[in-house]
């Protein structure tokens, strides 16, 4: 039985303790509630696990590679095997190179500037900005949304079918949408790329969290993933995949770590001889405890078993979905279709609602955390909204009155440490704010919908 359709039984897998747990955040309506994070595909909860991991690290913290001390030696074993455990966790071949960075985004430029000269680079529309941008130095081509999975590998093999013959090529996909959750079909894609002569790079960023992500399996070149969407703080990211144009090409940044010999020459110039490891593009000193962090929820998920914690995740997506429904205000946004299979990340809109309002209600009167805008994927959520591509619209509120239209949705997003109360608290507020309304006023301040202090709750 597939993961996407088995059913849940919650008493095998629990929510995964997170940090934040407890929180309370007050109500502009008074007293206060325990905070419902529902915001994972922005940044995930700390897993406990990790804390108490960097925790017990934190004593023996020293800078790696090339130290003499105890320290320094102890933890350059630590971020080395570090290196290993994210292999291991994505299915690495032998061969591929695992490269530690800031973000995916970071993963994602280091790439773009490591391409060939005269690369093409094949990308959709619907893309996160950081897979949709980084590419501005080598001819792109922009695919429009599709709206099957059918569709999106048809629309990739004619588009490569047309380029020049010769030549390198790359197609950048994303694994789920971080607007739509929606799964895409990429080992389909990685097929289509490779048999017109293409490489391939996966966007991980919100599959990763949610479901196992095998480089061998899925034949993708490389994968791309941050570590604050992983339930690890500390701001890393991952690239790793085929090492021959990271070798090849100049360092991501000059500096100490990437190079291997650097002499004076008669001319007063200086020779440098690069490193042709993963050290070639981690200039400076590495984000140890970041690094460490990543590799701790790793083990965390794989040890939970990615099984029971996409069952679980599905019996909450179908609950959403499914509560959703039963409010003809609300339109979920898809691509696919209503059936497609999706991670726990979830965008709507809601009739006579402007999103920002609707956002900030959740907030101020039940202490609920999601997020509202256009989600860094701007083609995207103007083609699902079925605006003007040239129409207004920003991440973050815009400047429009409560009431008012706006081109912007909510997106709610959870994964394995969200407990049930956190989603039958915000299926209930969905339904009361849209029969009831808001219980206070609210304005614009510095572009976000917030509450107005000083205006008594309305009646």
């Amino acid at each position: 039985m597939s993961v996407f359709t088995a059913a849940a039984d919650r008493s095998l897998c629990a929510p995964l303790p997170v940090l934040g747990e407890d929180v309370l955040v007050p109500l502009v309506t008074g007293g206060e509630v325990g905070y419902a994070a529902l915001d994972y595909a922005a940044s995930a909860p700390a897993l406990k696990r990790v804390w108490d991991d960097v925790a017990a690290y934190a004593p023996y913290y020293g800078s790696v590679h090339r130290g003499a001390g105890y320290l320094s030696q102890l933890s350059t074993d630590l971020f080395e095997s570090s290196r290993a455990t994210v292999a291991e966790f994505l299915g690495c071949r032998p061969e591929d190179q695992v490269v530690f960075t800031r973000s995916t985004t970071d993963s994602l430029n280091l790439l773009a500037a490591a391409l060939p000269a005269d690369c093409q680079v094949f990308v959709f529309e619907t893309e996160h900005h950081a897979s949709l941008l980084p590419w501005r130095d080598a001819r792109v081509t922009y695919l429009n949304a599709p709206r099957t999975p059918a569709q999106a590998v048809a629309t990739l093999e004619a588009a490569l079918a047309g380029r020049e013959p010769h030549g390198p090529a790359l197609v950048c996909v994303t694994g789920a949408s971080n607007v739509t959750g929606e799964l895409w079909p990429v080992r389909e894609l990685a097929a289509a790329a490779h048999a017109h002569g293409a490489r391939i790079v996966l966007d991980a960023a919100q599959l990763a969290p949610h479901h196992p992500v095998d480089i061998t399996e899925l034949d993708v070149d490389w994968v791309a993933f941050s570590g604050h969407k992983l339930y690890a703080p500390f701001g890393s990211g991952v690239l790793a995949g085929r090492a021959d144009w990271l070798r090849e090409a100049e360092p991501y940044l000059a500096g100490g770590g990437a190079s291997r010999k650097v002499a004076r020459r008669t001319d007063g110039g200086v020779d440098v001889e690069w490193h042709t490891t993963a050290a070639r593009h981690e200039a400076g000193s590495p984000n140890v405890i970041g690094v460490y962090s990543i590799a701790s929820a790793c083990k965390a998920l794989t040890e939970a078993g990615f099984d029971r914690l996409v069952a679980r995740e599905q019996h909450l997506v179908a609950e959403v979905l499914s509560g959703l429904a039963e409010v003809p205000e609300v339109k979920v946004l898809s691509l696919f279709g209503d059936d497609a299979p999706r991670v726990g990340v979830i965008s709507f809109v809601v009739e006579g609602w402007n999103s920002s309002h609707f956002a900030a209600a959740l907030s101020a009167e039940y202490g609920i955390g999601v997020r509202d805008g256009l989600f860094c994927a701007h083609p995207l959520v103007r083609t699902l909204l079925g605006s003007d591509p040239g129409e207004a619209g920003e991440c973050g509120a815009p400047e429009a009155e409560p009431g008012e239209r706006s081109l912007n949705a909510i997106r709610v997003s959870f994964g394995a440490g969200t407990p049930d109360e956190h989603v039958e608290r915000f299926l209930r507020a969905v339904r009361e704010l849209v029969s009831d309304g808001a219980r206070w006023k609210y304005r614009t301040e510095d572009g976000r919908c917030v509450p107005d202090r000083g205006a008594a709750a309305q009646a």
